[in-house]
């Protein structure tokens, strides 16, 4: 009997590896770069009212050239292109320069406008106060500081202890006599008028050496009067006051002398022992 050769079967399917993802590459994130925009105009403004027009003087205005190291006349005339009148053509047209509204803008296309609007004595730039260039990058700058100042201040007077505001309080002429409450308000009034120098008082020897004295005062450690300050128990003579000034003042800059420093240390002494 003839035997049946088998067919080779197919070979059997090798099993897949699994895919092995690639990590993802992470993304350097570059920093974004702000472009500052550039106004190749300039604006000048008054620096107080003027009425609707104003006419920036030019006839006999002279300043000192600092290259040249003399004193030399300046001018605006459009058609020259130096603002200096000994450069100047015999020919040179002098031109008006208006404010109108308290402002005036100079494009790019006039120069020397521009060099003589900031080399005229009138500019704020040059020691003068009449106009000046606007810059709102510096005003923005000075308007935050000032807003930094003012949330600063009216920290103070909410969180400081009120043992801390009474010498402030004193110094301002602020009721210390009346409630906690009165006297926070009065001061948070001072702190938003007289921002920077509220702030600076509770660091000032002089408002500390004000409100020892007028502690002193009032427990009659000293008496006050409008020709002298006297210590109360003796009748002894502190310091003499000239007509027109106010005792305490005047005690309060002696005190700060060093002459005057040991009676400071005393009234410390005295109302510590009364505390």
């Amino acid at each position: 009997m003839e035997q049946t050769k088998k067919r080779p079967g197919r070979p059997k399917a090798q099993p897949k590896a699994p895919a092995v993802e690639a990590a993802p590459v992470a993304k350097k994130t570059l920093p974004i770069k702000r472009k500052e925009a550039v106004n190749p105009n300039a604006e000048f403004e008054l620096m107080r009212k003027s009425g609707v027009v104003y006419m920036l003087p030019q006839k006999g205005v002279t300043v000192f050239d600092s290259e040249k190291d003399t004193v030399r006349e300046l001018r605006y005339c459009p058609n020259e292109p130096s603002v200096w009148r000994d450069e100047q053509s015999d020919n040179a047209t002098r031109q008006s320069v208006i404010f109108r509204d308290g402002k005036m803008f100079v494009p790019k296309s006039q120069p020397n406008l521009r060099v003589f609007m900031e080399k005229h004595p009138f500019n704020q730039a040059n020691g003068g106060n009449i106009f000046r260039l606007v810059d709102k990058k510096r005003d923005a700058e000075i308007e935050l500081k000032k807003e930094f100042f003012l949330t600063d201040a009216v920290s103070m007077v909410r969180d400081k202890d009120i043992q801390d505001l009474l010498p402030v309080a004193m110094y301002f002429g602020v009721n210390i006599n009346a409630s906690v409450s009165d006297i926070r308000y009065n001061l948070l009034r001072i702190a938003k008028t007289k921002t920077q120098e509220f702030i600076e008082s509770f660091d000032s020897p002089q408002v500390r050496t004000r409100s020892i004295l007028q502690q002193a005062a009032d427990y009659q450690i000293i008496k006050m009067t409008s020709d002298s300050v006297k210590w109360f128990d003796s009748n002894t003579m502190i310091v003499s006051v000239p007509v027109g000034q106010e005792p305490l003042d005047v005690l309060a800059r002696f005190c700060l002398t060093e002459k005057g420093s040991p009676v400071l240390a005393t009234l410390e002494e005295r109302l510590e022992r009364l505390a």
